[in-house]
């Protein structure tokens, strides 16, 4: 076994960077394996703090209805999917856009 398998299996986690961490997996729309690499922390211990976390969250109300904890972060996971498919149909637009506003040249008639 090499020693920085070692160092990271003896590594000890402060709760308030565990925290962070959890927060910015269910804030930055990134992945799960993305935000533990840019940590450096496994995806378990990361799939660990994220089920502390949200086991101490209490439900809230959305629209109407109760929703737990692991609902809310499934919901604001799917709202960042969509948000992103949203900018690149907008970039679409933009470049769809400055296309067909340019000035036809004597060559495109």
């Amino acid at each position: 076994m090499s020693t920085t398998v070692k160092n990271k299996m003896a590594r000890r986690y402060e709760e308030e960077f565990k925290r962070q961490a959890v927060e910015l997996l269910l804030h930055s729309g990134k992945t799960q394996r993305q935000v533990a690499r840019e940590l450096d922390v496994s995806d378990y211990s990361l799939t660990l703090w994220k089920k502390a976390y949200l086991g101490h969250q209490k439900p809230a109300e959305i629209e109407g209805q109760m929703k737990s904890p692991e609902e809310m972060a499934k919901i604001i996971r799917e709202q960042h999917k969509e948000i992103e498919y949203l900018k690149r149909q907008r970039e679409i637009l933009k470049k769809a856009m400055s296309i067909l506003g340019e000035e036809p040249t004597n060559g495109m008639r």
